[in-house]
């Protein structure tokens, strides 16, 4: 049963970091940002519970770190129009 919980936990921050992924290639940046800060919670939440293992804990670290280095001025409101 705990091996199944692994798979799944893991799978939900897989899909939160290809949502979060799809929405940057796609310019949606307000879901790109919501997506996002919904990996980073449940990363967080699986980490204080002990949920994810050593491996996972820096794989999903790194991913942390990179997305949020590109998601920097990821906004609608840092865009400039361009006509200015």
């Amino acid at each position: 049963m705990v091996s199944i919980f692994k798979k799944k936990t893991q799978k939900d921050l897989e899909d939160l970091i290809l949502k979060t992924r799809s929405s940057m290639q796609n310019n949606y940046k307000d879901m790109a940002q919501d997506f996002f800060k919904d990996f980073c919670k449940k990363y967080d939440e699986l980490m204080s519970i002990g949920a994810l293992n050593d491996k996972q804990i820096e794989n999903y670290k790194k991913e942390r770190d990179i997305l949020t280095e590109e998601l920097k001025g990821f906004t609608h409101k840092d865009q400039k129009p361009y006509w200015h």
